[in-house]
């Protein structure tokens, strides 16, 4: 029984290999992969979650956009409310996008790409900044200007990380 199982041993090590060799280049990005510079839904493509960049700033408020209204830029879907809102993202999309593509710029701070969470924002210096969670918001507060500095020091290095 010791010695068939000592046979079997190589022929399941390179089947575990060959599965590991498999499930690692299924993660690797295609050539159709959207862009992570911006946070993206892996396997729809949609921007921050579906929700509206314009909306933001128009009502002050995270709303989500709704499919009938789309746009894409940056190698991302980006969804919208109405027309009008998918239409002025279309013309100026540098003004609504969020600040780091909608990672969180805590994590861009410190040099890690973290995704932002569409519900937890804030607008400032005309700027939209999608944040982790409630605590990291919480802290950008603190010392926002600080925190802008870092994260912007910090981007270029982030983004070397990410896939283009």
């Amino acid at each position: 029984m010791a010695a068939e199982r000592h046979a079997r041993k190589p022929a399941v090590a390179l089947a575990g290999l060959a599965a590991a060799a498999l499930i690692g280049f299924a993660g690797l990005p295609s050539a159709a992969a959207t862009t992570e510079y911006v946070v993206v839904d892996r396997n729809s493509g949609v921007a921050i979650a579906g929700f509206d960049p314009i909306a933001y700033f128009t009502d002050r408020a995270a709303l989500l956009g709704k499919g009938e209204f789309e746009h894409r830029h940056a190698g991302a879907v980006w969804r919208f409310r109405n027309a009008g809102n998918r239409d002025a993202f279309a013309a100026n999309p540098d003004v609504y996008m969020p600040r780091f593509g909608g990672y969180d710029p805590l994590g861009v701070a410190r040099g890690a790409a973290v995704a932002g969470n569409p519900r937890e924002w804030l607008i400032v210096g005309d700027r939209l900044y999608l944040f982790y969670s409630a605590d990291s918001r919480a802290a950008f507060v603190a010392d926002s200007g600080r925190a802008i500095a870092a994260a912007e020091k910090e981007w270029p290095a982030v983004q070397l990380t990410l896939s283009p």
